[in-house]
This record gives C-alpha cells, sequence and structure tokens, in this order.
C-alpha cells in the first residue's frame, strides 16, 4: 500500500485532487474495520459500518480548513481508528441524553419480549477508563484503541505502531487487565 503514503503526502503537499484518489484505496479497509467494530455492538445499534466509515472520513480529509499531516499508511488508519472511536462515544452519549430517549431501555420492534441490552454504559466507562489510561501509558491506550475501535489483529496494530508482536501481546494482556479492573472498580464505587 505504498500509494496511500504517496497520496497523503501529495496531500500534504496541497495536491487537492490526492484527496479524490485517498477514498478509493483505503475505503474497503476502513469499512473492514468498521463492521468489524460494530459486530460488537449492542442490538439496536443506529450507525452503519458505511455511515462510520464516512463520517470518519469526512473528519479526517473534510475541508474544515485544519491542517492534516499523516506520515504513512499506519499513521492515516490509526487517525481512522481514533476518529471511528470519538464517533462511536458521541453516538453513545447522544443515546444517553434525555432528549434523546436516554431515560427509556432501547428495545428492536421484532424482539419486544426481550428488551435491548444497553451497552452505552459500558462504552462510556471504556471511554472513561481509556482516557485515564492513556495519562499513565499512552501507547499501550493507543495499542487499545487499535485493537478494540478499529479491529485491527495484533499484529496489524504493531506494525501500526512499530512495535513487535510479542511486546503488542504483552501490552494488550496489560492493558485489557488495567481497564477491566479499572472499570470494575468504577462500577462498585456507583452501586
Amino acid at each position: 500500500m505504498q500509494d496511500v503514503t504517496r497520496i497523503l503526502q501529495a496531500m500534504e503537499s496541497g495536491d487537492v485532487a490526492a484527496t479524490d484518489q485517498l477514498l478509493p484505496i483505503v475505503y474497503a479497509e476502513l469499512r473492514k474495520l468498521a463492521g468489524n467494530k460494530l459486530s460488537h455492538e449492542a442490538p439496536g445499534q443506529t450507525l452503519t459500518a458505511t455511515a462510520l466509515v464516512h463520517e470518519a472520513y469526512l473528519r479526517l480529509v473534510g475541508d474544515s480548513g485544519e491542517e492534516r499531516q499523516w506520515d504513512h499508511r499506519g499513521h492515516f488508519f490509526a487517525a481512522a481508528a481514533e476518529s471511528m472511536r470519538r464517533i462511536l462515544i458521541e453516538n453513545a452519549r447522544r443515546k444517553k441524553r434525555v432528549k434523546h430517549g436516554g431515560e427509556h431501555d432501547r428495545v428492536d420492534l421484532p424482539e419486544i419480549a426481550a428488551p435491548a441490552l444497553d451497552q452505552s454504559d459500558d462504552l462510556l466507562a471504556l471511554d472513561a477508563a481509556l482516557t485515564e489510561f492513556a495519562k499513565e501509558s499512552p501507547e499501550k491506550a493507543e495499542l487499545v484503541k487499535l485493537r478494540y475501535f478499529a479491529g485491527l489483529s495484533e499484529q496489524e496494530a504493531a506494525d501500526v505502531l512499530g512495535i513487535s508482536r510479542a511486546t503488542a501481546a504483552r501490552h494488550w494482556a496489560y492493558s485489557r487487565a488495567w481497564l477491566f479492573s479499572q472499570i470494575k472498580s468504577d462500577k462498585d464505587q456507583t452501586v
């Protein structure tokens, strides 16, 4: 995928046409990552993989006037993972607002007898714990974002971060344990 790096460099140097070339090349991979992430979401999710990819892409290369620079393909996909994470968090927060029915249990119409599980609280708890974790271990937090929110494999995330697969495995095990402990202690305090 050297083309992606070349196109990103062209975009950085001000080539407007490069933006149009980027989407067809990265779309399939971004769609796969978004589909993987959304497959783990609660039933009744209103955000589709296509919508998640489009929103993330617009935030990455949109014409908001903000200068964006990516050093290489891995940097771009790390930014995409972060963008998808933020979109999912914003969506979860929006659903929790009273204005959007946050005080009501959400159920799918075909499954009225069995209420849908609300994982918005879990996602918000994970986001809060991940924000704390990033203060302590930014590289490990980035690994979590790539694995959980972007759906990258251990090897793919290791490649993006420029670390070995063994290091990624150790960081992943530590990160999961730390986040689980943090989320569990937060839940125990609220009960």
